[in-house]
């Protein structure tokens, strides 16, 4: 994530035929009529748990926003108080699940550029952020850190309808070493903090472990570590640990006792081995992995998933020192980026468990889809990338009952495109129609 001053700190090609393997799922012909229902229906959708597509389905959708029912749309009738949401000859896919974003950083400020504007500028900002995000197709995202618990706040905002956007996974401050990626290292002494040190910081296991419990206090629903240097914060190198192994397994036992999930932001090789190791359970960028840490992220039997945002760099290096971004960070964002999609290609084929991360703040938000692209180019299937997004994410952030798929108990996020995703990804460019927990938020 590109650090900011401030003080105080995602058919047509597939057989026709592969309709007969889903009988199961299908519902034989009844009338269906119930108050607060609605029912979707399009061409066909992707069912991500099995990669095969669905022809006509009808997706009943209960007043929970949960889905209900799948049903043959030729055969199934339903009455006059189900209200029908027809995305006509287009093919559905579930609500696309971004694991690194940062809702409150708009992409076009960077460097010492933040000092322009007020503490509370940056959680105006998630608003919008959040909304583009939803528009974008991404109806889940895992917020991994943000400053005064914006991502908390948006979250809260969302789900009372004071805002729109997507269903928001929140970190609060991600967690980190006194001078390290996660600190704030911009700023001179006398405008540091005074009265100890800054919010997430911890320079003991003891510590690391008292900051994992102050962070699900108020809210925090995923835990964040910076475990190695970072590209876009100062006096550090994306290499370097920054946080031992004995302190990540702290965080990791301690946020596990509490029923939360770990995210390690990890460029280097020494950090992510030592992530792996730790039991933390998915690895932000992986930038510098090498074939060792490829091989423990294999075989570790707690699933482990990289999470490597392989796209960003285009807007980063093209727009980058326009927006404020120092040229200390556009180097080193440059000597990691081929490297990056290079190792993302070697863990792709080693069988590493890949999930969606776009990093987005360091990008605009609502160009994430872009990312599609780029796994496909580097060695995934368009299934594999959309998986990552969708299925996979859905299971590393333990949520298969809500999340990840078009399949009922699970909530109605869904996505429309126009073509033929299992064939072009890159429809995925720039979705047609979002639907959130059974409601149209963009489309007609």
């Amino acid at each position: 994530m590109q650090s900011r001053v401030k003080l105080g700190s995602f058919l047509r090609g597939i057989a026709l035929g592969s309709t007969a393997l889903f009988v199961a799922s299908i519902a034989p012909a009844k009338a269906q009529d119930a108050a607060g229902q609605t029912v979707i229906t399009a061409a066909r959708y992707v069912d991500v748990l099995t990669g095969k597509a669905v022809e006509f389905p009808a997706i009943f959708v209960g007043p929970d926003g949960r889905i209900t029912n799948i049903a043959d749309a030729r055969t199934v009738r339903w009455g006059s108080n189900v209200k029908h949401i027809d995305l006509g000859d287009k093919t559905l896919l579930p609500g696309l699940i971004d694991m690194h974003v940062h809702l409150d950083g708009p992409a076009d400020i960077g460097g010492y550029r933040g000092l322009e504007f007020t503490d509370s500028f940056w959680g105006m900002t998630a608003v919008k952020n959040a909304n583009d995000m939803l528009g974008a197709g991404f109806t889940t995202v895992r917020n991994v850190g943000s400053s005064d618990r914006n991502d908390i706040g948006l979250k809260q905002a969302i789900d009372a309808g004071y805002a729109t956007g997507p269903r928001i996974v929140p970190a609060g401050y991600a967690l980190g070493a006194t001078g390290g990626h996660c600190d704030s290292t911009f700023l001179p002494p006398s405008l540091e903090k005074k009265d100890g040190k800054e919010e997430g910081i911890g320079d003991t296991p003891e510590e690391l472990r008292y900051q994992v419990r102050r962070q699900r206090k108020y809210g925090a629903e995923v835990i964040k570590v910076c475990a190695t240097g970072g590209v876009f914060s100062r006096n550090t190198e994306p290499g370097q640990l920054q946080v031992s192994e004995k302190e990540l397994a702290a965080i990791a036992e301690e946020a596990h006792q509490w029923g939360l999930r770990v995210a390690a932001h990890a460029h280097g090789a020494t950090g992510i081995r030592a992530a792996i190791a730790a039991g933390i359970d998915t690895i932000e960028h992986v930038s510098l992995v090498d074939d060792e840490g490829i091989r423990m992220a294999v075989a570790r039997k707690q699933p482990v998933w990289f999470s490597m945002d392989i796209y960003n760099t285009e807007y980063t290096q093209a727009e980058g020192a326009k927006n404020g971004v120092l040229e200390d960070n556009l180097r080193k964002d440059r000597e990691i980026a081929q490297i990056q999609r290079d190792n993302f290609r070697k863990a792709v084929k080693a069988g590493v468990r890949m999930v969606f991360g776009s990093d987005a703040g360091v990008m605009p938000h609502g160009q994430v889809g872009g990312q599609f692209r780029v796994m496909v180019e580097y060695g995934m299937t368009p299934l594999q990338a959309i998986q990552a997004a969708t299925k996979n994410a859905a299971e590393a952030l333990g949520r298969e009952k809500d999340v990840g798929a078009i399949a009922v108990g699970r909530y109605a996020d869904i996505v429309a495109v126009d073509g033929n995703p299992l064939a072009d990804v890159r429809q995925l460019e720039s979705v047609d129609a979002v639907v959130k927990g059974g409601v149209l938020v963009r489309g007609n």
